[in-house]
């Protein structure tokens, strides 16, 4: 698989979380303050994940076309590194997400708006590190094509 082609898998896997998540937010918003705000939180965070992967597939593909030859293998290799370097990124930034929310949910006044606010951004926040670091960690390594 070359490094356009795994771009595009997890593009397609991001897009399809935040499908799932919107559609289990609107759900959540038949519950009390809990889940409504449980609920707010998947819808946010779902549309939020499909601006990035609609976004992201689209300047993929701007990038692909504004080069002369993207099979090189040195495309190949920066597209890779760029893509493992933003990832990691991004798991950083998760952990952050995690302990916002933990915050957050601790911060309830017992109406359950804190709490479920909080969880909401922790069980996000928690699927998108496991799945930046997935990905980083499997980044295809081009030289060994």
């Amino acid at each position: 698989m070359n490094i356009f082609q795994f771009q595009d898998k997890i593009l397609k896997r991001l897009l399809q979380w935040s499908i799932g998540s919107i559609l289990v937010g609107l759900l959540m918003r038949f519950g009390g303050k809990f889940g409504k705000n449980l609920g707010n939180q998947f819808i946010t965070w779902g549309l939020i994940d499909a601006a990035i992967a609609v976004g992201g597939s689209m300047a993929k593909r701007n990038r692909i076309d504004h080069m002369e030859n993207p099979g090189r293998p040195e495309i190949h290799a920066k597209e890779a590194s760029n893509l493992s370097r933003l990832l990691w990124i991004n798991a950083a930034l998760d952990v952050l997400y995690i302990i916002v929310g933990y915050f957050w949910a601790k911060r309830d006044k017992g109406d359950g708006v804190a709490r479920g606010n909080g969880l909401g951004v922790i069980i996000q926040g928690a699927f998108l590190l496991f799945f930046d670091i997935f990905h980083a960690r499997n980044t295809p390594d081009i030289y060994n094509e």
